[in-house]
């Protein structure tokens, strides 16, 4: 799924930032003297499976450093987690996002310990804005973890077991499936498009009647398919407001920064740098879609001709390819991926087992 050029990537270094106190200098992006046109997107819930993140923490230290500081914070062994599973408890809501999190998190760390690089802009696919929103200095790791923990367990109580249902609807366009969303909704029974993908998968979320409704309107419509997804959480989706709620308030106790590189949002698809705006599109975006698509046109808008998926598996490295094949993508997960970018080279092939 990544980009298949062998191009030299133009890595766009420049000037140093102004270190903050008591942080590592090696871990601070740089702003480029010239525009730089590569990005940084960090994935969501979906992409985690048993083992992520082991094969960094067996060769850096500031990656096992990384995983310690996400354990002792959540009184869980993270590290055993990622690695060893088992892979149903991993995939518990309030273990994956902070699980995911992590992952992506030391594997940047790596990165850029090993690099001087900026990125033009961030993003992150849902849970993923979390990481881009650390990555960008407006949160704190350790914050991060906390409120991405209970972020999990908000959104499971907020739906009972068997109410809520997700669907990923392949071969149609986003608009047909948001007017078939609306003809499945009635005023107790609702579903919505959800996660605009790709031009041509959407996911819709709702009430798991709705959700059926739609589903089966869907495939009368000419979708090539329609997945249900194996989750109970309806993310996304109005059903989510009253997790909105209960997360507005953690994240009034959360110090926000105004952001050192901009993050362009799921609920808007545009960059911001406010600390404000960051705290409030967090609540909105447990109950609105993610416009992944248009992110990523808004990203080669601002210039962007290469993106670099930071984290597990290569989910939004295939999603991207779907948008815009023009666009080359990397993902970095592994000791290899990111000595080639400190290298300056995109891959001609990547591999992993």
């Amino acid at each position: 799924m990544g980009g298949n050029t062998g191009k030299m990537v133009d890595m766009g270094q420049g000037s140093t930032m102004k270190q903050r106190s008591g942080e590592d200098s090696s871990l601070i992006p740089r702003f480029p003297d010239s525009p730089v046109r590569f990005a940084f997107v960090f994935p969501g819930q979906g992409s985690q499976y048993v083992g992520m993140g082991k094969e960094v923490w067996d060769r850096f230290q500031i990656a096992k450093d990384t995983f310690k500081e996400a354990s002792d914070i959540l009184k869980k062994d993270i590290a055993k987690l990622c690695f060893e599973g088992p892979e149903s408890e991993l995939n518990l809501t309030e273990n994956t996002q902070p699980a995911i999190l992590t992952a992506s998190i030391a594997i940047w760390k790596v990165l850029a310990a090993e690099n001087t690089i900026l990125p033009s802009c961030v993003a992150g696919h849902s849970l993923g804005e979390y990481t881009a929103l650390v990555v960008s200095g407006a949160l704190d790791f350790k914050d991060a973890v906390r409120i991405v923990n209970l972020r999990g367990k908000f959104m499971q109580e907020a739906v009972p077991e068997g109410i809520g249902a997700m669907a990923a609807v392949l071969g149609l366009k986003g608009d047909i499936v948001k007017d078939i969303c609306k003809e499945a909704s009635t005023d107790n029974s609702v579903a919505v498009a959800a996660n605009f993908n790709s031009p041509e998968q959407t996911v819709i979320s709702g009430n798991k009647a709705a959700v059926l409704k739609a589903s089966s309107l869907a495939k009368e419509r000419g979708a090539k398919r329609v997945i249900p997804l194996p989750v109970s959480v309806p993310s996304h989706s109005p059903l989510m407001q009253p997790a909105a709620k209960k997360l507005e308030q953690e994240l009034k106790k959360i110090n926000f920064k105004d952001l050192n590189i901009p993050v362009v949002t799921n609920v808007d698809a545009e960059p911001i740098t406010s600390s404000d705006k960051a705290r409030e599109l967090l609540v909105k975006q447990l109950y609105s879609p993610v416009r992944w698509v248009e992110s990523i046109a808004k990203m080669k808008g601002l210039g962007v001709e290469k993106i670099i998926e930071i984290g597990p598996g290569k989910v939004l490295t295939g999603l991207i390819k779907r948008i815009d094949s023009d666009i080359e993508t990397m993902n970095v997960e592994k000791a290899e991926d990111i000595k080639l970018v400190a290298a300056g080279f995109m891959p001609a092939q990547i591999t992993h087992p």
